[in-house]
């Protein structure tokens, strides 16, 4: 349980904002400080109920071995299964239910990233865990692959007395994260996240990230994946988040080659599937360009040299200038 005074984090907010952090989400600029004032958001809030809900399929241990592999394309945790959206709110809201049933009519709102809401800072004032230098929640006995919701409420429920942090001198995360986005401990750009580069940049990727991309076609993990808290990980009970469709074992040729139609049809009820074919075909297209010059690889790419997406060919052309390079830089005995 936490309040709803957030206004010690207005000003790290204000300045996250200030500095361009978020990109392209012009979305966070546009709800600005709302984000921190949750009764703004439902009138009539007292209270915030956090909750989370674990969400690994895979063992880390083989999501470390996948980025090794740059034949693979490497997925996001969380995005394997089901989309984690349609889930939590329908937890959140059968659990509020059932606090109706228990205390009678009362005004509540659930939310998982559907609106403004600083789900982590209000985490973070719970017995939930922590904020790490990752700027994610993590949690003693359980690290930090899970997701948040909040049911904002008109009930005076009494708040949490929040833990303290436990990262210490272990700078793990900032150390590992492949573009430097975490530029300081609990402060990250956007910008530079590879995250934010594959699923919420819609033009092209920049040319200095594309390289450090490596097989990471939605999403990244890695500062997750080399937390040290995150050996206590426990697997979720979910079938909801079990992996679809081969997603953790598949190789960016096989990817690359399904038409719009078999996109949509395989990918439908995920969180990939908001990103869109031609946005999915641009990562795919980064990492085959990161792969090793195999037959296989070139001819995906030049499959689709000519597609009818400019975005999609740019980053295809890209790609084939990068095996052009690697071959040219290879003299013979």
């Amino acid at each position: 349980m936490a309040g709803i005074d957030l206004s010690s984090a207005e000003q790290g907010l204000r300045d996250w904002l200030a500095a361009g952090f978020h990109g392209a989400m012009d979305y966070m600029a546009k709800h600005g400080l709302k984000r921190a004032r949750p009764a703004e958001l439902l009138p009539g809030t007292v209270s915030v109920i956090s909750l989370r809900m674990n969400y690994l399929a895979v063992d880390p241990a083989s999501a470390i071995d996948m980025l090794g592999q740059p034949q693979q394309a490497y997925i996001s945790r969380y995005a394997l299964g089901r989309d984690y959206h349609k889930v939590l709110r329908n937890r959140l809201q059968a659990l509020a239910e059932r606090i109706s049933a228990a205390v009678g009519p009362y005004g509540y709102r659930v939310f998982t990233d559907s609106a403004p809401v600083l789900e982590v800072e209000i985490a973070s004032r719970t017995l939930q865990g922590w904020r790490g230098k990752h700027t994610l929640l993590l949690n003693r006995d359980e690290g930090s692959f899970f997701f948040l919701g909040d049911i904002l409420t008109d009930l005076p429920l009494p708040p949490d007395v929040p833990q303290s942090g436990h990262c210490g001198n272990c700078s793990r995360c900032i150390e590992v994260c492949p573009t430097q986005a975490i530029v300081a401990p609990y402060r990250l750009d956007a910008r530079r996240c590879i995250s934010y580069l594959t699923i919420e940049l819609h033009g092209a990727i920049p040319l200095e990230f594309r390289p450090l991309i490596g097989n990471r076609v939605y999403g990244c993990d890695d500062c997750q994946l080399f937390c040290p808290w995150n050996r206590f990980a426990r697997p979720s009970t979910e079938a909801d988040f079990d992996v679809r469709n081969g997603l953790d074992q598949a190789t960016l040729v096989a990817l690359f080659a399904w038409t719009e139609a078999e996109f949509q049809q395989r990918l439908a009820g995920t969180a990939i599937y908001r990103i869109g074919h031609e946005r999915w075909l641009r990562n795919l297209a980064v990492g085959l360009g990161n792969a090793d010059s195999t037959p296989e690889v070139l001819a995906a790419l030049q499959s689709r040299a000519n597609d009818d997406s400019a975005l999609v060919r740019e980053h295809v052309a890209w790609a084939l200038a990068q095996h052009a390079q690697g071959a040219a830089q290879v003299v013979p005995r």
